[in-house]
């Protein structure tokens, strides 16, 4: 049995973080029916992003809010539900007609968990926007990339999944937590530009005590340290250099045969000259030669692998971190004790009659 096993959660379908809170909290045991729009709601333009990845493990069923039976059979899911997840803009939900203050009329033991990019206050709170903008204004995104290029975008990682989807399942859970000890719910407000800010935290820390500089590619952890970058193998294929303490930095320079004197770690204005050096060494030879030539080493190197490389690694394998047949797809995560995390069966598509017969 899953650790979630029980709960109840509705989600309303959308795209970007609520869908993989939906798919994370499903993964964990939840019974959790995704809503979508019916046909005559008009067109269900989310069913197909994420495919069977995002929206596995869950049951859809499809709802027009717009129509009162709907309406009324939906707000029959919200009184035998624990939680509700959503995505949409404030005041969305509360035009549809199941807003929180609705909701907790239905059931004031909901949780009702929100996730934008704004967030339900604040002057950008109804603007539009997507991860991007979200972690640009967060000061996360000033941080990526090359020094003399813009800041490069860090796929949808940081905004939508980390300091979203995310900091919502964290949100939610710790609600449902509450519920459980004083009988009463909460209002989940999870913005992108909050999670992501929170993510940066470490960097606060260092800035303050003079240890990071907003000048992009001078830092320790943002590719100016030679020792903590990716270099180009001789093959076009790349290695991930992570030798941040000395035992660690010694082994890395035994490997490429550098005398220890020619190369001090932290001496910071040599650090251009020694990134140089590495890369002409690992230019020598090609990526899978430099993966076995440090598999037994504590140099922190490892191969840059793509998405059909990973699944294959035999560490990923042995551990079962990706599943799937035909469809490969990362397995759920974390797992408990030594459990082989497995992919629930998908349920497939209920009718709004059937979604309430099962849970009132």
């Amino acid at each position: 049995m899953k650790p979630l096993s029980g709960l109840r959660i509705l989600e309303f379908d959308g795209l970007g973080p609520v869908t993989f809170a939906g798919m994370v909290l499903g993964d964990l045991g939840a019974d959790v029916l995704r809503l979508t729009r019916s046909a005559e709601a008009g067109a269900p333009v989310f069913t197909d992003v994420g495919g069977e990845v995002l929206h596995r493990g869950r049951a859809a069923v499809a709802v027009d809010l717009k129509n009162p039976a709907d309406l009324a059979r939906v707000k029959q899911l919200i009184g035998a539900a624990d939680a509700l997840i959503e995505g949409f803009r404030p005041g969305v939900m509360e035009r549809l007609g199941v807003g929180p203050e609705v909701c907790a009329g239905l059931n004031p033991q909901l949780v009702f968990g929100r996730v934008t990019g704004w967030g339900q206050t604040g002057p950008m709170a109804r603007q539009v926007g997507h991860d991007l903008n979200f972690i640009a204004l967060s000061g996360a995104l000033s941080m990526m990339g090359e020094p003399d290029r813009p800041p490069r975008p860090p796929l949808n990682v940081v905004g939508d999944y980390g300091g979203g989807a995310m900091l919502l399942v964290t949100g939610v859970l710790a609600a449902l937590l509450e519920a459980r000890t004083n009988g009463r719910g909460r209002v989940v407000d999870a913005a992108m530009t909050d999670g992501s800010a929170l993510l940066t935290s470490l960097f606060h820390a260092l800035s303050a005590r003079g240890l990071w500089s907003e000048a992009r590619g001078t830092n320790l952890l943002d590719g100016g340290a030679p020792f903590y970058r990716c270099y180009a193998c001789r093959d076009g294929r790349f290695v991930a250099v992570g030798a941040l303490e000395p035992q660690f930095y010694a082994a890395l320079l035994a490997g490429l045969d550098i005398p220890p004197d020619k190369a001090p770690q932290f001496d910071m204005a040599g650090w251009s000259a020694l990134h140089a050096r590495f890369a002409d060494v690992f230019a020598t030879r090609d990526r899978d030669d430099w993966a076995a030539h440090f598999a037994d080493s504590d140099a922190c190197v490892t191969p840059v692998l793509s998405l059909t490389e990973a699944p294959g690694h035999p560490h990923n394998a042995a551990r079962g971190t990706f599943t799937g047949e035909g469809l490969v797809q990362p397995a759920p995560a974390p797992r408990f004790g030594d459990e082989r995390a497995g992919l629930t069966p998908q349920p497939g598509t209920l009718s709004l009659e059937e979604a309430v017969a099962g849970w009132v």
